[in-house]
């Protein structure tokens, strides 16, 4: 499935609910149902800078393809990343430099987060791009 698919289907999925607070429960859910990181891999080189919560998130290239696992020790920033891994697993380097994050506005993220969580939503996608742009850089050399 296309980065573009997967956004439109997240954007469908939140915009079944009225309000923010059933957004918010689905978004923790869905960190439930993140692919976890491997204890071991929790150092600090995989936090994430730039969140206000540990958030650990580690790359492998299978079949051309970045596999994403994460892991936070808060339950939204946990859904939030899980939302991301979503979108950036699976997917070729050059999908993920190449995908913008435009449905972050559209299902209404940014704007009912604290501008804490904000920026460190922010930091996620940059260090999955980092990631994304290394894997790139190592293919085409």
């Amino acid at each position: 499935m296309t980065i573009e698919a997967i956004q439109e289907e997240l954007i469908d999925e939140f915009s079944m609910f009225d309000d923010w607070m059933q957004r918010y429960e689905y978004m923790i859910d869905l960190g439930k149902s993140l692919p976890l990181i491997d204890e071991e891999l929790k150092t600090d080189d995989k936090l994430i800078k730039g969140c206000q919560s540990k958030v650990w998130l580690n790359s492998e290239m299978k079949n051309d393809k970045i596999i994403f696992t994460a892991d936070s020790d808060a339950i939204i920033t946990k859904g939030i990343i899980a939302v991301l891994v979503r979108v950036f697993s699976n997917q070729e380097p050059q999908a993920i430099l190449d995908a913008d994050t435009d449905f972050i506005d559209e299902i209404g993220l940014k704007e009912h987060l604290s501008p804490t969580r904000a920026n460190g939503l922010v930091s996620m996608i940059k260090q999955m791009k980092m990631y994304a742009l290394a894997y790139q850089t190592q293919a085409n050399s």
